[in-house]
């Protein structure tokens, strides 16, 4: 069954909330996505969870997709945090028996790690994909930059090429009517001067088992943060897994299917 509503968040803003459920799911499975783009991106993976027993719940990050919010801006990173908690209190209220795991991917990962140590009790577990979640060189211009100087500026998004080698990804990329065309500056400050140091410097407080993913050839975020991530963390239970040869979007690269059956294995050991 899939469906879709609104949710209200804590804020009152509306979020765009869609659930893809199955009969009996072993688990439930909330699904947060990267800058720029919005949850329609993993009709295909919510599918492939769906096919195995797994209902899933994902959502569109406050300005992206159909949610509310200034399109790609923030002020607060917590704001992210707090808002996935509204997806995943929807999630453990409709299914208060089954385990809870939560996907980000890329700045859904920050918000991910971020979750797990604002929230260290409401999930069973977590995945990380090309999470954004130290500093990486891509962004080196854009930290350099003055919001002071440039406090509405939006900068053209310009990821498309650099996501997939799959060209028909990039395609639908670039086509998505959801996807923003810009980011703006005051995000990319917000995160850069607040939300990665805030994370990096509480790493050692998060403690979820926690499956860290990324594409050895990702040129947007660099393999290096997952590998941080890994190392900062203190969790008991953790598992880092570098694909050669992958870039950015490694649940759209031609290799898919190796990566969501690594995820898949993953979580049915821990349900």
């Amino acid at each position: 069954m899939h469906n879709s509503e609104y949710l209200k968040t804590f804020d009152g803003k509306k979020m765009f909330f869609r659930r893809d459920l199955v009969d009996n799911p072993k688990a439930v499975i909330v699904i947060v996505h990267g800058l720029d783009e919005h949850q329609g991106r993993y009709d295909y993976l919510a599918g492939r969870f769906n096919g195995e027993g797994f209902s899933v719940y994902r959502f569109d990050n406050r300005g992206h997709g159909r949610s509310d919010g200034k399109q790609a801006y923030l002020e607060d990173h917590n704001v992210y945090l707090d808002d996935a908690d509204t997806a995943v209190q929807k999630a453990s209220s409709e299914n208060p028996d089954l385990p809870i795991f939560m996907l980000g991917h890329s700045m859904g990962g920050f918000i991910a790690a971020g979750y797990g140590i604002k929230y260290p009790e409401s999930l069973d577990g977590q995945i990380l994909t090309g999470g954004w979640t130290n500093k990486t060189d891509a962004f080196a211009e854009i930290d350099n930059m003055s919001l002071e100087d440039n406090p509405d500026l939006k900068l053209p998004n310009e990821l498309g090429d650099l996501i997939s080698r799959s060209q028909y990804v990039i395609d639908d990329y670039l086509k998505d009517p959801y996807v923003s065309e810009y980011t703006t500056l005051r995000l990319m400050k917000t995160m850069l001067d607040k939300g990665i140091p805030w994370l990096v410097s509480n790493l050692n407080k998060y403690t979820y088992p926690a499956l860290i993913l990324h594409g050895g050839d990702d040129q947007i975020v660099d393999s290096y943060c997952s590998e941080e991530l890994y190392k900062l963390i203190s969790s008991e239970d953790k598992e880092l897994k570098i694909y050669d040869e992958l870039y950015h979007e490694i649940l759209n690269a031609p290799e898919k299917e190796d990566v969501i059956i690594d995820i898949l294995n993953w979580i049915e050991k821990r349900i």
